[in-house]
């Protein structure tokens, strides 16, 4: 865990509005999040992956986690950022995100460093949603288009 609770701010416990839906797609679900940045809309798409998993309600802001993502092109980066966030919940710790802050984007190099808000997933506590076995590159779409105000992400999970 990079943060004990204490460290945490009042900033921290903020959450965001949701601008994220689930789009039906035979034998998957496509996740399509939006956002008033790029950044925003990967921070949905991350979000709505949580969403599928366990209803966010029951999930609370106990520990912080960061991850980074590389990649060689955005949508690679937008794929390994998903993948990174899924490694979190399937391995050690565990975690279901509460919130996702992206703390570094680097539209140039590929980069994101995310601090990922959340607790260990309990059954029990989190309602057991849809297992997400892996992230697709099918039919993935990125919208960036700043003149236009317009921030969209359209990623297939595989469930």
């Amino acid at each position: 865990m990079d943060q004990e609770l204490g460290e945490l701010s009042e900033n921290d416990f903020m959450l965001p509005p949701i601008k994220y839906e689930y789009l039906d797609h035979t034998a998957d679900v496509q996740l399509h999040a939006w956002g008033d940045s790029l950044i925003e809309a990967f921070e949905q798409c991350g979000m709505a992956m949580f969403g599928y998993m366990t209803e966010l309600a029951y999930v609370e802001i106990k520990q912080v986690h960061t991850i980074e993502a590389n990649a060689d092109d955005m949508m690679g980066l937008l794929y390994h950022f998903l993948d990174e966030l899924l490694f979190l919940f399937s391995a050690e710790p565990f975690l279901i995100c509460r919130k996702l802050k992206i703390t570094e984007f680097n539209a140039e190099e590929f980069r994101i460093v995310c601090k990922c808000y959340g607790e260990e997933f309990e059954i029990g506590k989190h309602p057991q949603g849809s297992e997400v076995k892996a992230i697709t590159y099918s039919a993935m779409q990125i919208i960036d288009e700043p003149k236009d105000n317009k921030f969209e992400v359209f990623v297939i999970i595989d469930i």
